[in-house]
């Protein structure tokens, strides 16, 4: 495991990018967000002990977000399945906190999947209802 010392308003991933490095702050802040329609929003802002980028340790998918320091940051990278093993063995406090938030980090994104989906069904919903009375008007059975 290696660390990094990245000043302010640095950028350590972009969305898109492919790497395998997962970091964990020591100091400093880091925000992580995404941009759609070159609008940011903000997804969280992190503090010293917390962590990002970790499922590019566990898949091989692009970047979902961008990572960028608010301050100073020290950071310890690390860049594989065995780094994040071995530092886990080492930290079962770590490990414990780790656990929880990925567990806190799986629920939200599951809450927003269905939140998703319940809007795209009402729309079809919706789609397929106007479909029939424009179907019943034009047969004239309206």
């Amino acid at each position: 495991m290696s660390k990094l010392n990245i000043p302010p308003n640095q950028r350590i991933f972009k969305e898109g990018e492919l790497n395998n490095a997962m970091y964990i702050i020591l100091q400093g802040n880091v925000e992580i967000f995404f941009t759609v329609n070159n609008s940011q929003t903000r997804l969280a802002l992190m503090k010293p002990g917390d962590f990002f980028g970790e499922m590019a340790l566990f898949s091989s998918n692009p970047r979902s977000a961008t990572a960028r320091t608010i301050t100073n940051c020290e950071l310890a990278v690390i860049e594989s399945k065995q780094q994040l093993e071995n530092f886990l063995v080492k930290n079962p406090k770590f490990a414990a906190k780790m656990v929880s938030i990925m567990a806190d980090r799986l629920a939200k994104t599951n809450e927003l999947l269905i939140t998703s989906m319940e809007k795209s069904v009402a729309k079809k919903i919706e789609f397929s209802t106007e479909l029939g009375k424009d179907l019943k008007a034009d047969l004239g059975q309206e």
